[in-house]
């Protein structure tokens, strides 16, 4: 049986706890990383403890994939996809676009996600047939915008820098031929997708737990999630979301023209 919303909102609510007093605040920060910056603080590692807490006590038999703490069961029917803080480097910058990412998969394929920001008090979950918003107490359905041709799309990217060469005409593609392109919104730019503000997130060099929340939001909301050449999502890589499948096509043809 699939959780509830309510297991959703707990999970969110337990990891907020952990987040939210740490944001704005002096924070110790770790490099992942030997050479360049993959920050990681105190605040990663306290909430994906309280999230994976919650999951192993309610859903035992579940696996789960976590960025910070290892993963269990990856062989399950399903397996919860963990990120505490996606955009941990806007989280040491205070800018409020990180967010909570969980997502639930079961045989491989994301069916229930959330992305929860608690400093602006915004909740998006999506579970089959449905993806909400829950802002100030009130509810509201998700859907993405329809008819955007792609010279009128707003695109977003978490930075033009993060393509590596061999990918980076491909993206310049895309980004020459939209109406407006912007920068640094990690996962809130795909709520934003899936809230119809925004047509466009193309992305790479992505893991599992950076997509798995996000697909079903994009999804149910009526948009598309792919990779650039139009598989599944689930294991990340490289990612295109798209408010539209007549957008979507377009945005694969341009990032797959030889």
């Amino acid at each position: 049986m699939l959780p509830d919303i309510a297991f959703f909102d707990a999970i969110a609510e337990a990891a907020a706890a952990e987040t939210l007093p740490r944001f704005r605040m002096p924070v110790t920060i770790d490099n992942k990383h030997a050479s360049g910056f993959d920050p990681v603080t105190e605040a990663d590692r306290a909430a994906e403890k309280a999230i994976r807490q919650l999951i192993t006590e309610r859903y035992p038999e579940h696996g789960i994939l976590g960025e910070e703490h290892g993963d269990i069961g990856l062989d399950r029917d399903y397996v919860w996809v963990i990120d505490p803080i996606d955009g941990t480097r806007a989280f040491i910058s205070g800018l409020p676009v990180w967010g909570t990412l969980v997502g639930l998969y079961h045989k491989g394929k994301a069916v229930m996600g959330m992305m929860d920001q608690p400093f602006t008090g915004e909740r998006f979950i999506a579970k089959s047939g449905e993806s909400v918003v829950k802002r100030n107490g009130a509810v509201s359905r998700l859907s993405t915008r329809k008819n955007v041709s792609l010279d009128q799309a707003i695109m977003m990217t978490t930075s033009p820098m993060i393509f590596p060469e061999a990918l980076e005409p491909s993206y310049k593609r895309v980004e020459a031929s939209v109406q407006l392109a912007r920068y640094g919104c990690d996962c809130y730019a795909y709520a934003m997708v899936a809230s119809g503000h925004i047509d466009l997130v193309v992305e790479s060099d992505l893991k599992p737990y950076d997509v798995g929340g996000l697909i079903p939001l994009i999804e149910q909301a009526g948009g598309v999630m792919t990779t650039w050449t139009g598989g599944r999502p689930e294991m990340g890589g490289t990612i295109v979301a798209s408010g539209s499948a007549d957008l979507h096509e377009a945005v694969l043809e341009l990032l797959n023209r030889n």
